[in-house]
């Protein structure tokens, strides 16, 4: 990560360079990616995961597609397809790759500085959604020197280049020395609580408790949890949220017990063409 600025993903000499996520926290490996086929078995196998950072990876590899195939052909056309369809759940894919595709009838140049621009949106969103996060928690869970937050899931850097989404609000609260603890659930069956959370946790030197699934609501129900912090892969247009299994237990429970459950999430995670969530 540090070619690449602290980033967990990036462009850098003509090729897509990000970190491995399927061999966390074994080990830390950085992958450099220069065709099409790659990435997008990259997206497949979950080396890069995270709606924004799937984003980001796709407008790279509309840039890929441009530099390796052209612009303007049949053969750019099939690349862009196959990168947006590469993983359906998140909507930020198809929708950073329509953008930046939008930008070849100016050039492969022109491609890569649009996708350039979609990197550096998401880096200035979860930067801002860190700050107004952690200012939402404080005015909905009261005044006090320090805040228990839960999360599901992982939605720091990995999944969104630098920082997060849910996470950024973590290490917001974290830099004003605000976090008590941070309850992380496994999230099963691919553990990226279990195995990426915790491990970001840790380089940050926030405290943190890794818990399994089933413990969550009830954590929150004996108010042991502050607040609830999570990600999105899809928010539809009337607010309705699309995220990770078991998500769903934790806002009812959040309900139950009176608990502020926050969701963090840029504008490029909203789907205005998806009404509701029914």
């Amino acid at each position: 990560m540090q070619s690449l600025g602290g980033r967990t993903l990036d462009w850098l000499d003509d090729a897509v360079v990000m970190v491995d996520q399927t061999r966390l926290p074994e080990s830390f490996h950085m992958i450099r990616i220069s065709t099409v086929p790659d990435l997008v078995a990259a997206i497949r196998r979950l080396s890069v995961r995270g709606a924004p950072a799937i984003g980001v990876a796709g407008a790279f590899g509309v840039a890929l597609a441009a530099r390796n195939c052209g612009v303007g052909n049949s053969a750019f056309d099939d690349a862009v397809q196959m990168i947006r369809t590469a993983r359906p759940t998140a909507v930020n894919l198809a929708k950073m790759v329509d953008r930046v595709a939008a930008a070849a009838s100016r050039g492969p140049d022109a491609v890569l500085e649009e996708a350039f621009a979609v990197r550096d949106e998401e880096l200035a969103a979860s930067e801002k959604m860190g700050i107004h996060g952690a200012d939402l928690v404080t005015e909905l869970s009261g005044s006090r020197s320090s805040y228990r937050v839960l999360t599901i899931c992982n939605t720091g850097g990995l999944a969104s280049v630098e920082r997060g989404t849910a996470l950024a609000v973590v290490q917001t609260l974290h830099e004003r020395a605000a976090l008590e603890e941070t309850i992380v659930l496994e999230t099963r069956p691919l553990l990226q609580g279990a195995r990426l959370t915790t491990w970001e946790l840790q380089r940050m030197g926030a405290p943190n408790r890794l818990v399994v699934d089933g413990a969550g609501p009830y954590l929150i129900s004996r108010g042991v949890v502050d607040a609830v912090l999570t990600g999105a892969d899809r928010i539809a247009s009337n607010g309705d949220t699309a995220n990770k299994i078991g998500t769903f237990s934790l806002a009812l429970a959040a309900q139950h017990a009176d608990v502020p459950f926050i969701v963090v999430a840029p504008e490029s995670t909203v789907d205005m063409a998806t009404p509701s969530g029914d």
